[in-house]
């Protein structure tokens, strides 16, 4: 390296409160600058440098690419040398998208869910059995076992549990060459013009052959097999034709007791954030947005006409409270019963909803009656929460819903088939919801459960998972969970995120800047956070940490003091050098640092006055 190049050097900085300053930071060392709250520490090391460093890097872009940007001004320096590429990592949260977690942030689910896709057994959600595929070949030998001078039927399913009345696909059966099918269970023939009762579910198979099984007949069992495949899109069922067992076979992940069959699982299956992966009731949230009656209904012993449903208010003479007074009616009581004595059903009605179209008499038309639909409050309450709805509309509609965990998924966030592929017992969402220092014991354990197979093709995927797992931990972060939602994490937390992100990126020649990394986090884990930015040091970085800890500046390679005040009386620099030159000279810091001042415990606490504050 060049003397210009072994270090950035700062030439009349006066961002903010600094005072034409000129500072000299070595590269490829950990700097520590320290000082008074106020006293300039960010102005300098985020408002000067990574300022200077980020419009530096917007400037290499083409002018088209720059005027998608706003432009960024200049901070009031006169000179940085020895930039290199600066990454600043601050005490922000400023993630809030819901589908946002530690896991997605740190990319730690992306390779679980690569792991997944490549080493999960499939269960069937139905019987909790193992799903099993076979080739052509492994299934003719099944069959030739299994059913060994048996008559038989093979059959290829075409319809699965789904309404319509087929009059088409008879049809299209027939034309074939296939004279039988079965349908619902039973072998019927194809007739002309046959068709099923179109509002009821059917399940419909084409019976493409049926024989004894023998090895003299393989070839015709064979070809059998092959053309059922075929018209089954790689799923067959085989009858006993005199028990009337059935069993299922298929070229795919298939339930062997009742047919059920999966997709050939791919990392997009276990994303919570794909439609092929998400729980369809949630979206992939965990949690549902639902009407709160305690909150539409606050005193059930009010009645309805003096304001007793919250969202309608007291009465007054317009469409809704025509249609809730009809509802009343139908159940015997009347908009002035108390709601405690209102049937239930009635409740659900006038919040939910009815099918039924009720008969309401409108007194400012003559007291003609007519007939109207009745979606419910529940309805109008959902339709103001819309995104084309004013911002008072949602205010309004908000305050009558609750968040609760989903029904369908429990929180896990995928859809049955996803929670249904597991590694030594545990799906996906389960290693999700251990803490990072839980997961990683279990991964390392798993291997001395699974097969031989798996660990073959975990093995790669593993040592990335392993190796981002410890960086978390490494920062303190061993507590957390990869399901945490990101807008959960305090400043603290979501900057040690990303500084173990950093560390498990391996760039080199990069300038870190970090804004007190130690906040939040417990003593016992301070020696860790310093040690993982060393680690990045030692990769061929700058780390600047902007700290007020006495472990994390003696640990430091070069330390820059801002003082000797805050404010006005700030912005200058009173020291730079080594930890070990501080400690002899005369500031404030180093006065704290060396002993020569500090913080005595008071002799005598005050007493409180025996009240108590609640939060």
């Amino acid at each position: 390296m060049t003397p210009e190049t072994e270090r950035i050097e700062v030439y009349g900085a006066r961002v903010h409160n600094l005072k034409n300053i000129d500072v000299t930071i070595p590269r490829d060392s950990l700097t520590v600058i320290t000082g008074l709250s106020g006293s300039g520490k960010s102005s300098l090391a985020f408002d000067t440098v990574f300022a200077e460093g980020q419009r530096r890097y917007i400037e290499t872009f083409s002018a088209y690419a720059r005027g998608f940007l706003s432009k960024m001004e200049r901070p009031d320096v006169d000179k940085i040398t020895g930039l290199s590429p600066v990454i600043s990592i601050e005490q922000k949260t400023t993630n809030r998208n819901p589908r946002s977690t530690v896991g997605t942030t740190t990319e730690i689910y992306d390779f679980l869910r690569l792991l997944y896709a490549r080493a999960g057994e499939a269960f069937s959600y139905i019987t909790g059995e193992k799903m099993v595929k076979y080739t052509e070949e492994q299934i003719l030998e099944l069959i030739l076992t299994r059913y060994a001078g048996k008559k038989i039927y093979i059959l290829a399913p075409v319809i699965r549990n789904r309404k319509g009345h087929y009059k088409e696909l008879f049809e299209q059966i027939r034309k074939k060459g296939f004279i039988s099918v079965r349908v619902d269970g039973e072998i019927r023939e194809i007739l002309p013009g046959m068709k099923l009762d179109r509002y009821k579910n059917h399940s419909i198979e084409v019976l493409v052959d049926k024989l004894a099984v023998s090895n003299k007949f393989e070839d015709k069992l064979r070809s059998s097999v092959r053309t059922a495949m075929k018209q089954g899109s790689g799923l067959i069922l085989i009858q006993d034709t005199v028990s009337g067992e059935v069993r299922h076979y298929s070229r795919e992940l298939m339930c062997p007791t009742t047919g059920l069959s999966y997709n050939e699982p791919a990392p997009h299956n276990f994303s919570f954030n794909s439609p092929l992966g998400a729980c369809p009731k949630c979206k992939g949230i965990g949690t549902i947005d639902s009407i709160d009656t305690e909150k539409v209904i606050p005193d059930p012993s009010i009645s309805i006409a003096k304001g007793g449903i919250v969202p309608l208010g007291k009465e007054k003479s317009n469409l809704f409270f025509w249609q809730v007074a009809a509802i009343c009616e139908k159940y015997g009581v009347t908009l002035q019963t108390p709601i405690r004595d209102i049937p239930q059903d009635a409740i659900d009605e006038i919040i939910y909803g009815t099918d039924e179209r009720l008969k309401i008499k409108n007194e400012s038309l003559g007291n003609s009656n007519y007939m109207v639909s009745y979606e419910g409050i529940a309805k109008y309450i959902d339709m103001q929460q819309d995104d084309d709805a004013s911002a008072s509309a949602q205010k309004w509609a908000g305050q009558f819903i609750s968040t609760s965990v989903c029904p369908e998924c429990n929180g896990q966030r995928l859809n049955r088939e996803a929670l249904h592929f597991k590694i030594n017992g545990k799906n996906i969402a389960e290693l999700s919801h251990m803490d990072i220092q839980q997961l990683h014991d279990w991964i390392v354990d798993a291997g001395d459960h699974v097969s031989e197979k798996q660990q073959l093709i975990a093995e790669e995927i593993n040592k990335e998972i392993l190796s981002r797992l410890r960086f978390l931990i490494d920062v303190g972060l061993g507590y957390l969970s990869l399901s945490r939602a990101s807008a959960s994490l305090s400043g603290g937390e979501s900057q040690r995120i990303r500084l173990a992100t950093q560390i498990g990126s391996q760039l080199v020649n990069v300038l870190y800047i970090l804004d007190e990394p130690s906040i939040g986090l417990h003593q016992r884990d301070n020696h860790r956070l310093i040690d993982s930015l060393k680690k990045l040091r030692d990769s061929g970085n700058s780390v600047v940490v902007v700290e007020h800890d006495k472990d994390m500046m003696l640990a430091s390679d070069y330390v820059v003091d801002m003082g000797p005040f805050a404010g006005q009386k700030g912005g200058e620099v009173v020291f730079e050098g080594t930890p070990e030159e501080m400690l002899k000279k005369n500031t404030l810091t180093s006065n704290y640092l060396n002993g020569k001042i500090e913080i005595k415990i008071p002799g005598k606490r005050r007493k409180g006055n025996g009240k108590t504050l609640i939060v």
